[in-house]
């Protein structure tokens, strides 16, 4: 098999991607086991805060690849950013409107994230130019 040569900039964005989410993983998959059932409130909203860390690193591991990537590549990864963060805003926004009038079952704030990263991937074989 061959695999191209990564840049560093890539190569950066890959280490930092797996260290954050790493954390991230690891928090949840305590959460779905158990290990932080009846911890109160004020550990539950430090809890949140510790979750929401690494998706905050994640985000800044993005914004790092744009800023260390050629022109190019920061042009296009950034349209792409940009286009998946509108649609999964407005997506968000219209599920959150129709909860408030329509009963729709709620959808967890935290959502956003998954169906942020799922448009991206959706959107970036279309958004193929700068322009």
């Amino acid at each position: 098999m061959y695999f191209p040569a990564i840049d560093p900039a890539h190569k950066r964005y890959l280490i930092r991607t797996w260290l954050f989410m790493s954390g991230y993983v690891a928090v949840n998959v305590a959460a779905i086991f158990g290990a932080f059932d009846d911890i109160g409130r004020t550990a539950g909203l430090i809890l949140g805060l510790v979750v929401a860390a690494p998706v905050a690193g994640q985000m800044w591991a993005t914004m790092r690849l744009i800023a260390e990537s050629d022109e190019f590549v920061r042009e296009l990864t950034t349209k792409r950013f940009v286009a998946a963060a509108g649609l999964a805003m407005a997506l968000f926004s219209a599920w959150g409107f129709m909860e408030s009038y329509g009963e729709a079952p709620h959808a967890p704030g935290w959502l956003i994230y998954p169906l942020f990263w799922g448009l991206f991937g959706v959107v970036s074989p279309f958004i193929r130019t700068t322009r």
